[in-house]
């Protein structure tokens, strides 16, 4: 028989979603007063009431609030974990695979080498300083290569559109670059993930083939097949269920077997909700209404608790390694940087723009903090380098927006210098203005 939650437990479960929610909503909504994005806040306020400051501070109102109950703290683990499942299945949904096929020339080149460059550095640092970012002895060094290649070449797709839209060129031929290339990203970058975490499994004797094979296989189903039959079921649902409540439904339904089907493959749920998130966005009956009410709940209701939970796990003070996080930091950003201009300038794009285009592609945001909680709860890295991502992860968002905006001003600058150096007609400055704003073809 399944036990259930006593009464006291039932009341530190409340407790704990009461305190977590509110704390994380406060500072996020704090954050966005200064122009930055919520995730941070969501972050802090983790951190703020977890074991690096509350339990630091007040140890005993730490353990009475969080600690007392365990069962009644695994039952809000539970909840943060369906709460990023549902995050991954609605950054799924911002995908447009119809957005990718247009602009797909300009836009691999740059998520390319944005990939590329940082996933070769991060691999290749890793592999000959295995030893010295993992002090424990440890003979495998394939997989934490693997994983540090793919963790500092994905962009984070949110933080990015968040940027963008606060710069107001989210409409303009370099945004729309921009989020085409962070799409790409995200898609390779799952991909990658899973496979090293299919890799990992021990039951499986024959090895990364069969890995790749399976991961492969499902991503090709989902954007092919799958993506059909998904447009199928949600047609029969909008026209045999009213309202947008049951679309809702239908969707997290989907979600969850999405979820459900990859983890039995012994990939990690949230890839699952991820592609199930690319075929119901894709889905012409998934209108934005219904889009927007589910990206409202989960945003602001059960993603912060997701975010907030990753300072409840982890003791930021304590596993602050100052060495690891310079490390971490100065491979992703140079890395990142490098790959993305190098890509942005074989686009066809100048100086200052490739500048402003490969700072916006260093942002990093949920993602990150996602590949680390998994990584850190199979063991690939541990406390030091988790909080060393997380740190890497904030730093890039807070310098994302005001170096975009600095290049772009320069762009703008130099623009105008050498039309009035080269005395262009009017006419024929305000048709090449617009060819570098004019917005994105959709």
């Amino acid at each position: 028989m399944v036990s259930k939650l006593n009464s006291p437990e039932v009341l530190h479960f409340l407790i704990i979603v009461s305190v977590v929610l509110i704390s994380a909503r406060i500072l996020g909504e704090i954050c966005r007063k200064f122009k930055q994005p919520v995730v941070v806040g969501e972050i802090l306020a983790g951190i703020i009431i977890g074991p690096s400051l509350l339990g630091s501070v007040f140890p005993d109102l730490f353990k009475d609030i969080f600690l007392s109950e365990p069962r009644a703290y695994g039952a809000f683990d539970g909840l943060a974990n369906l709460g990023v499942i549902l995050l991954m299945f609605v950054a799924g949904i911002e995908v447009d695979l119809k957005q990718i096929r247009r602009q797909g020339k300009q836009a691999a080149s740059i998520s390319l080498m944005g990939i590329a460059f940082p996933f070769a550095l991060g691999f290749t640092a890793i592999w000959f300083f295995h030893d010295y970012i993992f002090p424990v002895a440890s003979t495998d060094r394939l997989i934490p290569s693997l994983f540090f290649g793919t963790a500092l070449s994905i962009t984070a797709l949110s933080v990015i559109v968040k940027v963008l839209i606060d710069l107001n060129i989210i409409k303009t031929k370099v945004g729309g670059l921009v989020i085409t290339a962070a799409m790409v990203d995200d898609f390779l970058g799952w991909i990658l993930f899973s496979i090293i975490i299919k890799m990992m499994d021990p039951t499986k004797s024959d090895g990364s083939a069969t890995s790749i094979a399976v991961v492969l296989a499902f991503a090709l189903f989902m954007v092919t097949i799958g993506r059909w039959a998904i447009d199928k079921l949600l047609w029969l649902a909008k026209k045999y269920i009213s309202g947008s409540g049951g679309m809702i439904t239908v969707s997290c339904c989907l979600c969850f077997l999405g979820a459900v089907f990859t983890e039995y493959l012994g990939i990690r749920g949230v890839f699952g909700a991820f592609l199930m998130g690319i075929a119901v966005g894709d889905s012409k009956h998934f209108s934005d209404s219904t889009q927007n009410v589910l990206q409202q709940f989960v945003v602001y209701i059960i993603s912060p608790l997701f975010f907030a939970s990753v300072g409840l796990r982890v003791n930021f003070a304590t596993h602050f390694d100052l060495t690891v996080v310079s490390i971490i930091l100065g491979i992703a950003c140079i890395a990142k940087i490098v790959g993305a201009g190098i890509g942005a300038r074989a686009s066809g794009l100048k100086k200052n723009e490739s500048l402003a285009v490969a700072f916006g592609m260093n942002a990093r945001g949920s993602q990150e903090i996602v590949l680390g909680m998994v990584a850190l709860q199979v063991k690939i890295i541990d406390e030091r380098i988790f909080v060393g991502l997380v740190v890497m992860t904030m730093v890039t968002i807070l310098i994302a927006g005001p170096l975009m905006k600095y290049y772009l001003k320069l762009h703008l600058e130099n623009s105008k210098e050498q039309n009035a150096e080269v005395d262009i007609p009017v006419s024929s400055r305000i048709v090449e203005f617009n060819d570098a704003v004019k917005p994105a073809s959709v």
